[in-house]
Parts: C-alpha cells; sequence; structure tokens
C-alpha cells in the first residue's frame, strides 16, 4: 500500500520551499506523482453606483495579480521537485476551500498548511482545513508551522472507536510503516474493558500490516489537553486522528479534540473524516 498521487496546496502568500519539500519527501518514498494547487479569489471592491468603471478597473487589476503570483508559484513548485518525480501544476481562481476540497479527487493524500490553525482567515486568500477534511474525501496532512523537519519518526494515533478514526487508521497506512515509533492512545475519564479491546484491535490491525505499535490509555477527563500533552512528552512529530463536525448553517462547527489539534502548530496532523 502507498500513495500514488499526493496534492500539495500552496498558501498564495507564501512560504513555498517548507512545505513543498515535505511534499516531495513524501512523494519520493514510493515515486509518487506530485501535484502542485494553489487557488485564490478577488472580491468585487466595494464603491457606489457612481464607481463602476473604476470598480471593474480594480477588480481587474486584483486577477491579474493573483494570476501572475499563480505563475511565480508554479515555476517555485517545479524548481523545489527534482526531475526523478512526476510533476503537475493545477491553479484556480475561486474560493481556496472549495476548490482545494474539489480537486483532491486527483490525489490519494492532500497536504497543506495551516498558518492559523482553526481560524479560518482571509477566506479569498487562505484554505480552512477543517472544511476541507470534512468536504473532501480525502486524507490531510497538515503540517506543522516548522515544516523542514522529517515527518513519520514517531507517530501517535488519537484513537476513538468511531468512523473517522478507523478511516484515519486505515489511510495513513503508508507513513505509520515507515515510522520507528508508533503508539495508539485513547483517553477516556473511567476506562473500562471495551475501550482496551478496541485497543488492542487496533494494533492488532497494524501488526498485519507490519507496523509495531503499542498502546497508553490515559484516565483523563480532558480528553484535548491530556492528548496534546502527551504527543509533546513522547515527542511525537505527526499525530494521526478522526476529523469531527457537523454543519450548521452552513459553517462547520468542530470538535474539541478536532480544533486542538489544528491549532497545534508544532505538530504534524493527519485527517481523515
Amino acid at each position: 500500500m502507498s500513495y500514488r498521487s499526493i496534492l500539495v496546496n500552496l498558501d498564495i502568500d507564501g512560504p513555498v520551499a517548507p512545505i513543498v519539500e515535505l511534499a516531495t519527501e513524501l512523494a519520493a518514498r514510493s515515486s509518487a506523482k506530485l501535484i502542485g494547487f494553489c487557488a485564490a479569489d478577488v472580491p468585487l471592491p466595494m464603491v457606489g453606483p457612481e464607481g463602476g468603471d473604476l470598480s471593474a478597473q480594480v477588480w481587474q487589476q486584483l486577477k491579474a495579480d493573483v494570476e501572475r503570483r499563480f505563475k511565480d508559484l508554479e515555476f517555485d513548485f517545479k524548481g523545489l521537485v527534482p526531475t526523478s518525480l512526476e510533476v503537475e501544476w493545477r491553479s484556480s481562481l475561486s474560493y481556496p476551500t472549495q476548490a482545494l476540497a474539489r480537486i483532491t479527487r486527483l490525489a490519494d493524500l492532500v497536504v497543506t498548511g495551516a498558518k492559523r490553525g482553526a481560524a479560518t482567515g482571509d477566506s479569498y486568500r487562505a484554505v480552512d482545513p477543517g472544511s476541507v477534511v470534512l468536504q473532501a474525501g480525502r486524507p490531510l496532512l497538515v503540517v506543522a508551522t516548522d515544516a523542514e523537519h522529517a515527518l513519520a519518526r514517531t507517530i501517535v494515533i488519537a484513537w476513538k472507536d468511531t468512523r473517522e478514526a478507523r478511516r484515519a487508521v486505515s489511510d495513513a497506512v503508508p507513513l505509520l510503516q515507515a515510522a520507528s515509533d508508533v503508539v495508539v492512545v485513547t483517553v477516556d475519564p473511567e476506562p473500562d474493558g471495551w475501550i482496551r479491546d478496541s485497543v488492542a484491535d487496533v494494533v492488532a490491525f497494524l501488526a498485519r500490516h507490519q507496523i509495531k505499535a503499542r498502546s497508553e490509555i490515559i484516565s483523563a477527563r480532558d480528553e484535548r489537553r491530556a492528548l496534546t500533552d502527551f504527543a509533546v512528552s513522547c515527542h511525537a512529530d505527526l499525530v494521526v486522528s478522526g476529523a469531527y463536525g457537523h454543519s450548521r448553517l452552513r459553517e462547520w462547527v468542530f470538535g474539541g479534540v478536532t480544533r486542538s489539534l489544528l491549532d497545534a502548530g508544532n505538530l504534524h496532523r493527519f485527517m481523515s473524516s
């Protein structure tokens, strides 16, 4: 099992090199195709009726600026990827979150940054990673703020026996196979035999994929804090988890753990929904 195509989303405002270098490392492991992508949109300037012509001119200039930036990013992207890898470039003049969610159909894995964590920032120029993972139908790797360090040395699986978590573990198998230490951790105020059995089953599932994993059951009420503290304590560089949310007035409202992980910029985060 391996990723055959990887889509890396580039922020129009940069930086470019760290995330491309990390995505290139992942693609090189399995000779995957690497697809670079950037989307941004241009809002119409707010002017009065008498300023219609001026408004159109300003919009055309802003649109031209974005399209020039797309070309610069394509040049930078292709210059950073070795010729041994197959590459492709795509760009879209549209809302970044919706555009990225649509184009994930091209890839097995999507790599993106999240400079503002769970906050969406400028919806015309930045991706909301939580919304992407809940809409895309593909796993999302949200890279750490310091994206240059290598992936998959120590991986923590944030386990709860849900569809989303089961999907995340399966989707992450290629990364887990390359890790030197894998820990399946669950947090519950009163862990019982059913919880222990579910963790043991995950460890057994991984063993059948030649992944040696250990388990950790933490008795705590604050799941968010216990999980992030544990990841830091074992020097994890990647956390695998399900992404949880529901729709309310067309906006995604995240579960506490999903939001806290998206805000944990010191970690790489692998999420599936």
